[in-house]
């Protein structure tokens, strides 16, 4: 079997999408999600010019073989642009390698650990009361586990505080948009809500909160002491990810559940923070760290350290990177919990999937490979549109710098 073409399709049902598209001179065809917020059209162009070329004529089965050329065979190694741009083309051979044994991917990667992938939704609000009634909601139709983000008195603009009941995406038409943020004022309010909801939907509902790398170390610990009491599943991206050393003095400080990693994209970017144990939670997805391959790595480190996973799911990833996620959440020993945010209906038109949620969970379901398909037709009625996440400033007008 050897790959005859390459094809990078580039999609907004809602939001933008790129995906990589290959295919066999037997016939059977294998999608990647190369897709990454704000700068798609980088990792298209690395692909079509750069990647789409070295695939010709390879065979898709040596599925190890492809990524250790693709990683090692650049000088220029590792970044999102380069990883993203693996990733899609791993997740496209797994899908391939499946379709041609006639078995879902999971199924390959050694078979279920786990009846079904817990997940959790994203709950916003204006203010508290607001994102109470927003969680009650996820809890109502059926989720087990909730991420909560409220909007701050005195700040116009959160990132991270949705616009959609179940489904929003961030990033804004044209150029970035500049929002004005205080951690100070943040730091008010962000206790109260969750002990507000902790005495509203009792102690059984997995709580979860995202900081988006927005405190100083001190800040963090502060915040994780005060969490304490409401029990977190886990509290996300408390300073930025790249300070591996900062997370020494938060864990020193809380017993809050720490996560982080979502714009990782290689073992080496957490070495640290795993092997010293300073979070519980490392989310580097497979659309990040090289497809199903790269993720397996990270989780194979993360496991003997007993760090478990929570890959990044939102909108931003399609659902063939979703796809691609669950076969790895079913199959590794240390999975922790998957992000879901329920895309588009344009979106689910376009990319139709096998996956379903019910009861708190997310199915694969048994079609062979990733479990999804393109409408390439569907596709070309939604043409890229540029669009990119906010840009925070301090009150003074300064660029965020943490």
């Amino acid at each position: 079997m050897k790959i005859v073409d390459a094809k990078v399709i580039i999609t907004s049902p809602g939001r933008n999408f790129v995906t990589l598209k290959l295919t066999t001179d037997s016939g059977i065809t294998g999608l990647g999600d190369g897709t990454l917020n704000g700068r798609e059209l980088a990792v298209a162009s690395y692909l079509s010019e750069h990647i789409a070329p070295l695939l010709i004529g390879r065979d898709p089965r040596r599925i190890e073989d492809i990524w250790q050329y693709l990683y090692h065979g650049a000088y220029w190694r590792r970044g999102p642009v380069t990883m993203s741009a693996i990733s899609a083309v791993d997740m496209a051979l797994w899908d391939i390698k499946g379709k041609s044994l006639g078995a879902p991917v999971h199924e390959l990667l050694g078979g279920a650990c786990r009846d079904g992938v817990l997940v959790y939704g994203h709950a916003n609000g204006s203010d508290i009361p607001d994102t109470i009634a927003a969680v009650q909601n996820y809890l109502g139709m059926g989720y087990r586990a909730v991420r909560a983000q409220t909007g701050v008195p005195g700040l116009t603009g959160v990132y991270g505080v949705g616009r959609g009941d179940l489904f929003y995406e961030p990033a804004a038409k044209g150029w970035p948009s500049e929002e004005t943020w205080s951690t100070e004022k943040y730091l008010n309010v962000v206790p109260d809500l969750f002990n507000q909801l902790r005495d509203t939907v009792g102690p059984d509902v997995h709580l979860l909160h995202d900081g988006h790398h927005r405190m100083t170390p001190n800040q963090a610990a502060w915040l994780g002491q005060r969490l304490e009491d409401a029990r977190l599943f886990w509290l996300e991206d408390v300073t930025p990810a790249e300070h591996q050393e900062s997370f020494r003095h938060v864990r020193n400080h809380t017993t809050t559940p720490l996560a982080v990693g979502e714009v990782f994209n290689s073992v080496h970017d957490c070495s640290t923070l795993i092997s010293e144990q300073l979070i519980d939670y490392i989310r580097t997805p497979p659309a990040r760290a090289g497809g199903i391959t790269g993720a397996r790595k990270i989780a194979a480190f993360a496991e003997v350290y007993g760090v478990k996973t929570g890959f990044h799911g939102a909108t931003d990833l399609s659902p063939v990177a979703m796809a691609a996620a669950l076969q790895v959440d079913l199959t590794i020993p240390n999975f922790g919990i998957q992000e879901y945010m329920r895309h588009t209906p344009e979106t689910d038109t376009v990319f139709p999937h096998s996956y379903h949620f019910a009861d708190g969970y997310l199915h694969a379901g048994t079609a062979p490979g990733l479990g999804v398909d393109i409408d390439e037709t569907l596709a070309e009625n939604f043409p890229y549109v540029s669009a990119y996440l906010p840009v925070n400033r301090l009150e003074d007008g300064t660029v965020h710098p943490w």
